[in-house]
Parts: structure tokens; sequence; C-alpha cells
């Protein structure tokens, strides 16, 4: 069987990479090669930043409202086509169907959220600012922009800033994950059918050369990125030194806290999808779970119990409650955690390292695992795993819970279980995390509040979607005016 060959969309066409470097797109349930993806290099970016470009100023002096209408259409067509985009993304990514459907949706409500331009990016004016003179200020797009986005949500991270670029008048390119990029493929085919102006919205495959292609163009204006640390700070620096604005939203390692007056039975459902949903692969997951004082007894039983019970198992499945992690090299990199974890010294409670799956042997499969007895030190408590790998800690009180969260060397999210308001309202104050659940254990902002964290999660100073991202794609204009 031919196995497809990715294209790139340039100016409104699907073209071939002009490099002859390829990698290759695996399906994790199953370990089967499902196609075959170019890694890009400079001159496919210079295409794709010179159609947006040649297509920019047409675009933004497009009515916004005008503008808004290309998104109505498209949201009609992603409810259209929302179970295909769904399943392609669960098959190259792994994650369960609904989690995928999820997904879907939360790539459509920016959507809707960004319709809301005519509004959102109103500028303000003040007459008589001294005599016979008046001041206006105007929000104008800038130009082209590129989003740089990871593997562990293929779908909706892209569109947590693509709808916002173009409402506002600027012109796109997405650089998806090369792990996984036949979902934005999926999406821009029906991108595509819409019927954007050429040039307005573009999508360039590849891995390293393409994103230092991306970073170093002098025709860019902005990036946006989502992944680990390490290369958000890379990025975040070379935007600095080519004058690029950024917004670069890193790793995490959240801490989930059990206080002793929590109602643990009904906040078990919520904590096994934080810790295992999307097999502990997103920047919100719980990674240390922490019951609070004599607690710990009764959540260690009851979440080992929900644990053990989980299906796991090929994400088309409906029955299913947790698929594959995204690669054969990440699912070694979890493996390599748990050995150093019973190596640090820490309680292997429930163990995932031999998950089977008897329909699928070769896939990526890693079971929920728990140590017990883990101390802040330890890497399994202070590095991002990325995994279904949790670290029980077991704090004596509020303060040393504020401790553990804010000496994680990340601030991404942190959710607590208490039925206390002023417990919740201390910690909610002296927590660094920019992400707050209370008795909810993933701190999931809608697209109209903003996405991102604090410290070693994030940088720069305008995070993910909400009212502030028309902030990221707009320049301020003040007009000082007076007439004779």
């Amino acid at each position: 069987m031919t196995l497809p060959l990715i294209k790139n969309f340039v100016n409104g066409e699907w073209i071939d990479s002009t490099s002859t470097t390829t990698g290759d797109v695996w399906n994790p349930a199953t370990g089967e090669k499902i196609a075959t993806v170019p890694y890009g290099n400079s001159e496919d970016v210079n295409k794709a930043v010179q159609a947006a470009k040649d297509a920019f100023w047409e675009w933004r002096a497009t009515p916004p409202l005008t503008r808004a209408r290309y998104l109505f259409r498209l949201k009609d067509a992603f409810e259209e086509n929302f179970e295909e985009i769904a399943r392609v993304l669960t098959t190259e990514q792994g994650k369960v169907i609904d989690e995928a459907r999820g997904e879907v949706r939360r790539m459509i409500e920016n959507i809707e959220h960004a319709t809301g331009v005519t509004t959102m990016m109103t500028g303000y004016t003040l007459e008589d600012i001294a005599k016979d003179i008046d001041c206006y200020g105007h929000r104008q797009p800038l130009g082209v922009f590129a989003a740089i986005v990871p593997y562990n949500f293929p779908g909706m991270v892209a569109w947590w800033f693509l709808p916002y670029a173009l409402v506002t008048g600027n012109t796109y390119i997405v650089k998806p994950s090369e792990q996984v990029p036949m979902t934005q493929t999926k999406i821009f085919e029906i991108v595509e059918e819409v019927g954007f102006p050429e040039g307005v919205v573009n999508m360039v495959h590849g891995s390293r050369d393409v994103v230092n292609g991306l970073l170093d163009h002098p025709d860019i204006k902005g990036i946006s990125f989502v992944g680990s640390t390490p290369t958000a700070k890379y990025i975040y620096q070379r935007c600095g030194e080519t004058g690029k604005r950024v917004q670069s939203l890193g790793g995490a390692k959240n801490v989930v806290t059990i206080m002793p007056d929590a109602d643990i039975d009904q906040a078990m459902p919520s904590l096994i999808t934080s810790f295992f949903g999307c097999a502990g692969q997103r920047c919100l997951s719980g990674s240390i779970l922490a019951p609070v004082g004599s607690v710990i007894d009764e959540v260690r039983e009851k979440f080992i119990a929900a644990a053990k019970a989980m299906k796991i198992g090929n994400g088309l499945d409906e029955s299913v409650a947790m698929g594959p992690v995204g690669s054969a090299p990440h699912k070694e990199k979890i493996l390599g955690y748990i050995n150093k974890g019973i190596e640090e010294g820490a309680e292997l409670l429930l163990d995932g390292r031999d998950c089977k799956v008897d329909e699928y042997p070769n896939g990526y499969f890693v079971g929920p695992t728990v140590f017990d007895k883990v101390k802040p030190e330890m890497s399994i408590c202070s590095d991002e795993i990325f995994g279904p790998v949790v670290s029980m800690v077991n704090p004596q009180n509020l303060d040393e819970v504020v401790e553990l969260v804010n000496s994680r060397n990340y601030a991404n999210a942190s959710c607590i279980y208490t039925q206390s308001g002023a417990v919740a309202r201390e910690f909610k104050y002296k927590a660094h995390p920019s992400m707050i659940g209370v008795n909810i254990g993933i701190a999931a902002p809608m697209s109209f509040f903003p996405f991102g964290g604090y410290g070693n999660s994030f940088f720069g100073d305008i995070k993910g979607h909400g009212r502030e991202v028309f902030q990221f794609f707009t320049d301020m204009k003040v007009v000082i005016e007076r007439w004779f």
C-alpha cells in the first residue's frame, strides 16, 4: 500500500516540499506507519512567507466584519466534519476518541470567540486632550504571523492563535508537529473549501529547519509556540534577537492537592481524568498528587483502585479510557523515569511498564503508574515526565502545599479539592501558577479567558486566546489631531 506524502498548503494550493528529507508518521496504538511527512527547508518557509506577505494588504483592508464572516463559514464547515477530524486526530495521536472530540470542540470555540472582533478590536478616543486637539487609538494588524505547535493537541493548539490573527487582519503560517501532520492537513482541506483569499492562511511541514526559518525570517512579525520549556526558552530568545513578538508556552509540573475535608468519592472521576487523560500528555495534566495529612490513606486506596479499573487500548474504541503515548521514543523516556523513580527510593504502588493490549502488541502503551513516598527533590517530582506517571507527596498543611507548588520550577496550573472557601482563597492567593482549579482536576480556561502559565511555563507577556490575545496581533496606533 502506498502511504500518503503530506503536502504544504501555500497561496491557496497544495504543493510538495522542495526538501528531499522526510519522516514517518505512526499510529501509536498499532505501531503502524500511516504517512510520510516532508522535513521542509528555508525555501519552503520563504514561499509561504512571500504568499502571506503578498496577501496582507488586501486582507488588512477587508472590513473586520467581513473577515469574521469567513470564520462563521469555517465554524459551520468544522461542525459538518467534526467526527472525521476527531477520528484522524485519534489515529495519529492516540488519545481516546472522546478526548479528541473535546479537542475539536475547543478548536471551534476559539473560532466563535474570534468572531467578536468588532467589539474586541475597537480602540478609543478622547476629545480636547488640549485646546482644539483630539486623540484617537486605533488597533491595526501588523503583517505575517506564525504558529509552531506540539504533538499532544494536533488540532486545537494552532487555533488558540490562528483565528485571532486572521480576524484582526493579519496573514498566517502554521507549522504542525512533524509527528502529527495529518490532523491539520484534514483541517486545511476544510479551510480550502471555505475559500479564504490566496495566501491569507498557509501551512508548512517540517522540523528544526522550518522552525529556525520562521524564527529568522525578517517578514514574520510574531511567533506563537507551545511545547517543552527548553524549546520555549529557545524560541523566546531567538524572537528577542530578531525583534519579533512572541508568546511561548512551555512545560509543567502540576500539583493536585486533596485537603482533609474534600469529598474524595465525588472528586475521584475528575482526579483520574486529570492524571491519566490523554495518557498524561498535556500541560494541564496532574503530575503530583498531594493528599494532606492523614487523608492520604483513603486517597491512596481509592485512587489506585480507580486507576487499575481503567481500560487501556486503541482510542477509537469507545469503551477505552486511556490510549497509548505519542511515540516509541517518548514511551522509552517515560519508562526511563519510572526506573529512575525506583532508583531514587520511591515506592512503586502501580507499575505501568508492562502494560499489554492483546489486540495491539506493537502499540506504545504505558499503563497508569503511581509512586508513593515521593520526596520533592526526586527527579520524578521535579522533571516534566509528560506521561501517565503519578508522584504522591504527603504535605501536612496548606503552607507545605504552597511550598511544594511554588518550588517545582514551573507554574502552569495547580488544583485543590476542599470544602473550605477560606482554604481555597488562601491557596489561589499564594500559589504561583496562573491557572488554578478548585474542586476540578484540569484548570483549562475557555477560549474567552487567557491560557498560559508563569515562570518557566511561559515566556512572553500576552497569553493564548482570551480577550488579551487581540492585543498580541495588533498595534495601537495613536493619532493626535488638530485642524485649523
